[in-house]
């Protein structure tokens, strides 16, 4: 999925996302991982709040996604912080191009956004070939239990004087899978401007996800409940899904 005219206001609808969280809760895999990381990718960047505080903590970082418009926010946002980040226009669907990494991160409904299991197993393969020996892969997606109880079939609405959103999330065929209709309206030259956009996207098992990683040859598969660092018990009020992968 590329974020099209969704990227003009994406920071400001996501203003209180806890970036800050996804970065902890990184280095700290990075510390438990025991090995030197310092060239990393960040995959499915979107405007690069992640990749930016990643590259003013010194990591040497690539920023990788589908869309044109995300980039380019990224890059403004990057070089107003005075951090250099590479940035790199793919599908990670048939990455390529990136080599010996000592880890990839992917966060934020990235990996839900990946919807067939084909792809899927793609995407993890290319990953793979992405990282040197014993690199490290970080993702999330959404806890298939907490969407079925908390997004599916729900609407949700948020109003500023900037900008506001419609956002009705409805169910596909198969479960775990849901597409999102989303109205925006944009303050834009002393007017507010409408458009519409449909997101869609799938959550698997837990076991789906592992079994997958292990296929492609990914070891030392762990599994955390959102943004804790310990192994932990995950239950209906788990929203994310962390994902520890080593090659």
């Amino acid at each position: 999925m590329a974020y099209g005219q969704m990227a003009m206001v994406y920071d400001h609808l996501m203003a209180h996302a806890p970036y800050e969280k996804w970065v902890e809760f990184t280095e700290e895999m990075f510390k438990e991982h025991e090995k030197s990381i310092h060239h990393i990718a960040d995959l499915g960047c979107g405007t690069g709040e992640i990749t930016t505080l990643l590259a003013k903590k010194g990591y040497q970082i690539v920023g990788v996604d589908y869309s044109e418009e995300m980039l380019t926010l990224a890059e403004s946002k990057a070089m107003e912080n005075n951090v250099s980040v590479t940035w790199l226009h793919q599908d990670i669907r048939s990455l390529d191009g990136l080599e010996n990494l000592d880890a990839a991160v992917s966060y934020c409904d990235v990996m839900n956004y990946i919807t067939e299991p084909e792809d899927i197993k793609a995407t993890f393969h290319n990953v793979y070939q992405s990282l040197k020996q014993d690199g490290l892969f970080l993702f999330d997606v959404h806890h298939l239990d907490y969407i079925l109880d908390h997004y599916i079939n729900q609407t949700f609405a948020e109003v500023t004087d900037e900008a506001s959103y419609i956002w009705f999330c409805s169910p596909g065929e198969e479960l775990g899978e849901m597409y999102h209709d989303l109205t925006f309206f944009y303050l834009m030259n002393e007017k507010y401007e409408r458009f519409d956009e449909q997101h869609h996207q799938q959550t698997y098992s837990i076991n789906f996800y592992k079994e997958i990683l292990e296929d492609v040859g990914f070891k030392n598969v762990k599994v955390y409940a959102d943004f804790n660092t310990k192994q932990s018990n995950i239950d209906d009020n788990t929203a994310r899904i962390f994902f520890s992968a080593v090659k």
